[in-house]
């Protein structure tokens, strides 16, 4: 699974949908991010932090609470939880949901995994941008990214200047818009301060390839940017073909039209609510 590795950072990939997990290295700690998906691979990547580990803490770090990023969560028993604040104060009803679909999921699979499923208890939680975790030189700094889903963040890892991105920034995917397409444009736009604040030399998504340069990463960001604001001029004008033409050149079209699919009905349900509330203001 180790498909690129240094002296700091192991990054895993599942045979899943590139589903990336990494495990962090400094002299004061190891964190894992996102361990997923399959029993051998959370496996690996549990056999990896514990030939490493050498005493130093062990934090796991989740970049939101899609299942197939907290699935891993109770193959770390001991470890502490980084997340953000809205991931910890959802409702109980909303956390089993996500807990049910690990279930299902290894259901459909028959996958029996060797620890249990649950919801992840925060240990540090993130409230706010700029918000900073410090163990010894090791620096946490947190930058809320709602708008993939409701409970998302950035964080920069310092002094290794990393950026772990979640399910955004990604090179083999297009924007997938679970909560909202504005506040989704609005996380996209962090990261112009986010370069101009740090030293990155990585930015890690949550499928996908890593990126050591800035102009991808700012690449990325444009074309992620594109494809929201085209979507919707071609919403506005109900121009179902420009629509289409969007992911024309996405690299999984059978299993990612799904997708660009219920982005669509997502947006267009936005539109109506910012076409309803004008109409109110008018009369």
């Amino acid at each position: 699974m180790i498909y690129w590795q240094n002296e700091s950072v192991a990054l895993f990939r599942s045979f899943l949908y590139m589903t990336v997990s990494a495990v962090i290295q400094t002299e004061d700690l190891v964190v894992v991010v996102d361990p997923t998906w399959l029993l051998h691979e959370v496996e690996e990547i549990r056999n990896h932090t514990d030939k490493i580990l050498n005493g130093r803490p062990l934090y796991l770090l989740f970049t939101h609470s899609d299942y197939d990023h907290i699935l891993g969560y109770k193959a770390f028993p001991g470890a502490s939880v980084i997340a953000s604040e809205a991931f910890q104060t959802k409702r109980e009803q909303e956390k089993q949901a996500i807990v049910e679909q690990i279930k299902a999921f290894d259901d459909d699979y028959y996958i029996v995994r060797d620890y249990g499923i649950e919801y992840p208890e925060v240990d540090v939680l993130a409230k706010t941008d700029g918000d900073t975790y410090t163990v010894g030189g090791t620096r946490f700094v947190f930058y809320q990214a709602p708008g993939h889903n409701d409970d998302g963040m950035f964080i920069v890892i310092e002094p290794l200047g990393l950026l772990i991105a979640g399910d955004y920034f990604s090179d083999v995917e297009f924007p997938f818009i679970y909560y909202s397409s504005e506040q989704y444009e609005q996380s996209l736009l962090k990261l112009d301060g986010i370069i101009a604040r740090h030293s990155l030399q990585m930015l890690i998504p949550g499928h996908g390839e890593f990126t050591r340069e800035t102009a991808e990463m700012k690449r990325r960001q444009l074309e992620s940017l594109r494809y929201i604001h085209e979507m919707r001029k071609y919403l506005a004008v109900g121009d179902q073909k420009r629509v289409d033409e969007l992911i024309s050149d996405c690299r999984f079209p059978r299993n990612q039209r799904k997708f660009h699919r219920n982005n669509q009905l997502l947006m267009e349900k936005e539109l109506q609510t910012h076409s309803d509330i004008g109409a109110s203001e008018i009369e």
